[in-house]
């Protein structure tokens, strides 16, 4: 092996390491620094930077060394399945001494987060809500590179027809198992010059992407939104599945994201997308649309840990306060976009994690909190109704009316809300509303005690009177 390829894995992976940035900007970064370099020592120095990636821990725990260039040559020694004969001419004495210790090693039994490439904080996650069967099949495959999933664009061929002439130019290709539109090629071959996919025939995206245009289901006709766009992987599919009929918006909140959309639209042939640039989820764009969309995608951004094959960086970069704002983060989204689709509409929530305090959890308090909301809807208004009919029996009794006639009266109505919003906050602990209509109902029996003191008994029960009346036929 040439030493200038070793002394270039060292420099990516002394790139790559801090995991200040996402490991494919750091390294697109460190490319275009060194134009010179070929294809095959570009593809060389990404497939040791992410073999270093993936089995990071376990490398730096046996290497015992933080050294780009050590690591570099652990990486090449214990993952990518090079001798220390083929290395030779690249290392020094004092290298082949290390590695020599480095190899004796690598049979050393290592802790199972560490033997598992994953965190302390990810595994014992894992553990918990995968059990540990689960979480150990999930560690496994997530040290495994991602396939390469290309999805034929079915406005401008068939997978049939994609599938032929993929094989027919020599590439190792076979349909995906769900995804109708989905082949999966094996190895990493060089398409982007490929006349399909320059034309917009075949587009990469991976196939549980696709499968959640297809959760979608959006018609011909249709208004719909892909409500974190991104690159618009999705926003294509959906695209796609209308026909390039109706109108579909493509959101993100960050502009270079819609800007990569371009070439990809352009090459798709779909005349129906508008990217859209917002702010944030409250942006005055969004609110426009307001209840007049058929079908939403939420796309939340996440922690990405169910992208661990083509993403192993997200392992090392995120930390559990990570967890928590985003979950933050997805929780406003989804109520924003839930606001946009017309009655009858859909919402499809989704994440590229695995963890549920980003998927479930997020699902069950929206559900909860709207659940609520429609239960106080109807709750409230009887609720005003009675309060209203008691004030006007307590108001209309013979004699002086005092404080001591209203207290029982209006101590019971009070206990009544009270009991009622308590038992509405702990059955729907998420909906922080219902504290402010029980202050305003609260306010309204109150105004009741003032309308006493002022002396105005007549005038307060003719007005009761005339709305109490019109109040009771509308609850029958």
């Amino acid at each position: 092996m040439p030493p200038g390829r070793v002394a270039a894995l060292a420099d990516a992976i002394r790139t790559v390491a801090p995991l200040d940035a996402p490991a494919d900007v750091r390294l697109h970064q460190f490319f275009r620094a060194r134009k010179q370099m070929g294809r095959q020592d570009r593809a060389f120095v990404a497939e040791g930077v992410f073999a270093f990636l993936r089995h990071k821990r376990s490398i730096e725990t046996l290497a015992a060394t933080q050294d780009p260039r050590r690591l570099a040559l652990a990486t090449l020694v214990r993952e990518m399945g090079k001798s220390v004969r083929e290395i030779d001419a690249a290392l020094s004495v004092d290298e082949r001494e290390w590695l020599a210790a480095f190899k004796s090693r690598i049979a050393t039994p290592l802790p199972e987060a560490v033997a598992a490439e994953l965190p302390d904080w990810l595994w014992d996650r894992l553990g918990e809500t995968m059990g540990a069967a689960g979480r150990d099949a999930f560690a496994r495959s997530a040290r495994e590179p991602a396939p390469l999933d290309l999805r034929v664009n079915a406005l401008k061929a068939t997978r049939v027809d994609a599938l032929a002439q993929l094989r027919g130019d020599g590439y190792a290709v076979e349909p995906t198992p769900y995804s109708p539109w989905g082949l999966r090629v094996s190895g990493r071959p060089a398409l982007a010059q490929h006349p399909w996919f320059v034309d917009g025939s075949i587009e990469v995206q991976d196939e549980g992407s696709q499968l959640v245009a297809f959760l979608v289901a959006p018609r011909r006709g249709e208004m719909v939104v892909d409500f974190c766009a991104g690159a618009g992987g999705k926003t294509l599919a959906l695209g796609v599945l209308m026909r390039s009929q109706g109108r579909l918006y493509a959101f993100d909140t960050v502009d270079k994201r819609l800007q990569n959309l371009k070439p990809r639209l352009a090459r798709s042939g779909l005349s129906n997308v508008h990217p859209q640039l917002i702010a944030h989820e409250r942006d005055t764009k969004i609110k426009r649309l307001a209840s007049k969309v058929d079908r939403v995608l939420v796309d939340a951004p996440c922690t990405g840990t169910g992208t661990l094959r083509r993403n192993p960086d997200l392992k090392w970069r995120n930390q559990p306060v990570d967890v928590a704002e985003l979950a933050a983060k997805q929780a406003a989204i989804l109520a924003s976009a839930a606001t946009l689709v017309k009655p009858g509409g859909r919402v499809v929530y989704a994440t590229c994690s695995v963890l549920p305090e980003e998927n479930e959890r997020i699902v069950e308090a929206f559900l909860a909190a709207h659940l609520a909301r429609r239960v106080a809807i109807g709750i409230f208004p009887l609720a005003a109704l009675v309060l209203l009919l008691i004030a006007r029996s307590a108001f209309t009794r013979s004699g002086t009316t005092t404080l001591l006639d209203l207290a029982i009266p209006l101590a019971v109505a009070l206990a009544v809300i009270r009991i009622t919003v308590y038992t509405l906050r702990r059955l729907f602990p998420n909906a922080s509303w219902l504290a402010g209509s029980a202050r305003a109902v609260s306010f309204a029996i109150w105004a009741v005690l003032v309308l006493h003191y002022l002396g105005i008994n007549a005038e307060a029960v003719a007005y009761l009177d005339s709305i109490s009346v019109p109040l009771g036929r509308q609850s029958v």
